[in-house]
C-alpha cells in the first residue's frame, strides 16, 4: 500500500468514525508495534489535544519510560466545540472535562505551570520551584490570546453591550451566545474579525460569521440586520480556492468585507470599533459601528516558549512560534526537542485534525531515536476544517501545506458544497474522533 493511500485510509478514519458503527470502531486501537525498553526520561508541556494524544500514545510505544506532563489547568478544553456553543447550539459544558481523566496509568502530572526551559541543561522549571530534567522534550503549550493588544478591550465586557469572544473559554463562548442573541433577535450591525497573527482554526470567524448571518435571517429577519467582517488579510482564506468561495458565499448573503482591516481598539460605550487600515504603502484610522462585535485577539507563543530560546529568530519574530521541521516536527537546533500543536512554527496546523496527523510523526521519531534509529514519518501540512456555513450546512476543506485540496472521501462529499453531511462531522462525529485522538485511539 502507498504511502498516499495510507495517508487516506487515516484520514477517512478520522473523519469518518461516528458515522456508521462509530461505537464499534472507537472501541479498536491502532495496530501497535512491539514495546520499547527504555529508562528515558520524557517531559511534555501542555495537556491539550497534542500533550495528551502523545501522552497516551508514548504510554504504549514505552515501556520503562519516564513520562511527565507539565500544565496547571484542571480542566480539559475540547475547542472546536467552542463555535457550537458562541452560536447556542451547544451548552458549556460541551467542551470541558477534567485533565486527569484522559492520563493513563504510568505518566506523571505535575498540575503546575512551566515556567522556564534550559535546552542546554535539558531542565523544566515549574512555577511552583521544581525542576525537571528530561532527556526528551515535547512543547505543546498551546497559545496565548493577547487580548491587551487591543486597546479598551477586556474579558469582563464579553457578554455585555453587544460584545462577543468565544475564543476564552467555555463560559466566554456562552456569554458571546447571549450577546449575538440579543443581536439576532433585535438586528443592527454585526461586526466579527479575526487577528493579524497567526491563529487557531483560521476558520473559526468565518464559522461564527455564517452562523450568526443564518440564525439572524430567520429571527429578526431580512432588512434588519447587517453583517460585516474585517481582516486584516488581503483574502478571507489561506487557499485560495476556499477563498473564493468563502467570497461568493459572503458576497450571495450580503456579508460586506472590508480587507487589509486590523483591529485597534474598542469603544464599547459608543459601540465603535477602531481599526488600521492599510491601502498599498499608506496606513489609515477606519472606525466601524457595531450593535454585535465578535473579538479575536492576535496570538502568540507562551512566553515559557518565548523566552527559552526555542522560537525562530528570522520569521514570526513577534510571534514566537516554536523552530521546527516542518516535515518531522522536530527542532532544528535541539533534535530532542519536539513541537506539537498550536505552538508549533509551521506553516499551517493550528487545528485539532492537525493534531491527529502531527503526533504519530513525533512519536516515529521520538522512539526511533530511543532506539537509535532514524524516523521516517513525515507530516505534510493536513489540515482539516468543517466550514460552517449556515446551521445545518457546512463545507468539509482539508488542504496541505501546498494548499491542495486533499479530500478524504473523493468523489463521496464536495469539498467545495455546502453539505448536511459535512455538518454532521462537525456537530455529531468530531468530538467521538477527538476523544478516540486524545486517547490515542485515532
Amino acid at each position: 500500500m502507498s504511502d498516499f493511500t495510507n495517508m487516506a485510509t487515516s484520514r477517512r478514519a478520522f473523519i469518518g468514525l461516528g458515522m456508521a458503527g462509530m461505537a464499534a470502531a472507537l472501541a479498536g486501537s491502532p495496530a501497535q508495534a512491539a514495546k520499547v525498553a527504555t529508562k528515558a526520561r520524557i517531559v511534555i508541556i501542555g495537556a491539550g489535544a497534542a500533550g495528551t494524544a502523545i501522552a497516551n500514545r508514548l504510554v504504549d510505544r514505552l515501556d520503562g519510560a519516564e513520562i511527565t506532563l507539565v500544565d496547571g489547568r484542571k480542566q480539559h478544553l475540547y475547542q472546536p466545540g467552542l463555535s457550537l456553543v458562541a452560536a447556542g447550539l451547544k451548552p458549556a459544558d460541551y467542551v470541558t472535562s477534567q485533565t486527569a481523566d484522559w492520563l493513563p496509568a504510568g505518566v506523571s502530572l505535575v498540575a503546575e505551570r512551566a515556567a522556564a526551559i534550559d535546552p542546554e541543561a535539558k531542565t523544566v522549571s515549574t512555577e511552583g520551584g521544581q525542576t525537571l530534567a528530561y532527556d526528551y522534550l515535547i512543547v505543546a503549550p498551546g497559545l496565548v490570546l493577547d487580548y491587551d493588544a487591543i486597546e479598551g478591550f477586556s474579558l469582563d465586557m464579553v457578554g455585555q453591550n453587544g460584545i462577543g469572544s468565544l475564543y476564552a473559554g467555555a463560559d466566554y463562548a456562552a456569554k458571546t451566545w447571549e450577546a449575538a442573541q440579543k443581536f439576532t433577535e433585535e438586528g443592527g450591525v454585526g461586526l466579527v474579525m479575526r487577528p493579524e497573527t497567526e491563529m487557531k482554526c483560521a476558520g473559526a470567524p468565518l464559522k461564527h460569521t455564517f452562523l450568526i448571518d443564518d440564525i439572524a435571517s430567520r429571527g429578526v429577519g431580512s432588512g434588519k440586520y447587517e453583517m460585516h467582517y474585517a481582516a486584516p488579510q488581503g483574502a478571507l482564506f489561506g487557499v485560495p480556492i476556499v477563498a473564493e468561495k468563502v467570497r461568493m458565499l459572503f458576497e450571495e448573503r450580503g456579508i460586506e468585507t472590508h480587507m487589509q482591516h486590523t483591529l485597534k481598539s474598542v469603544d464599547p460605550g459608543q459601540k465603535r470599533a477602531t481599526f488600521e487600515k492599510k491601502t498599498g504603502d499608506a496606513v489609515s484610522t477606519v472606525e466601524l459601528p457595531y450593535d454585535y462585535l465578535h473579538v479575536i485577539p492576535p496570538q502568540r507563543a507562551p512566553d515559557v516558549i518565548r523566552e527559552s530560546g526555542l522560537s525562530w529568530g528570522d520569521k514570526w519574530v513577534d510571534q514566537g512560534w516554536v523552530e521546527c521541521d516542518p516535515q518531522t516536527m522536530r527542532h532544528l537546533r535541539y533534535p530532542e526537542i519536539f513541537a506539537l500543536g498550536d505552538v508549533a512554527g509551521v506553516p499551517k496546523g493550528k487545528t485539532a485534525a492537525s493534531v491527529k496527523f502531527q503526533v504519530p510523526v513525533v512519536e516515529d521519531h521520538l522512539v526511533a531515536a530511543i532506539e537509535g534509529k532514524e524516523g521516517t514519518a513525515t507530516y505534510d501540512g493536513y489540515t482539516s476544517c468543517p466550514l460552517i456555513t449556515r446551521v445545518g450546512r457546512a463545507m468539509l476543506i482539508e488542504f496541505d501545506y501546498k494548499n491542495n485540496l486533499v479530500p478524504s472521501f473523493p468523489g463521496v462529499i464536495a469539498p467545495m458544497e455546502e453539505l448536511w453531511i459535512s455538518w454532521l462531522m462537525k456537530e455529531v462525529a468530531l468530538k467521538a474522533t477527538y476523544n478516540a485522538m486524545l486517547r490515542g485511539k485515532a
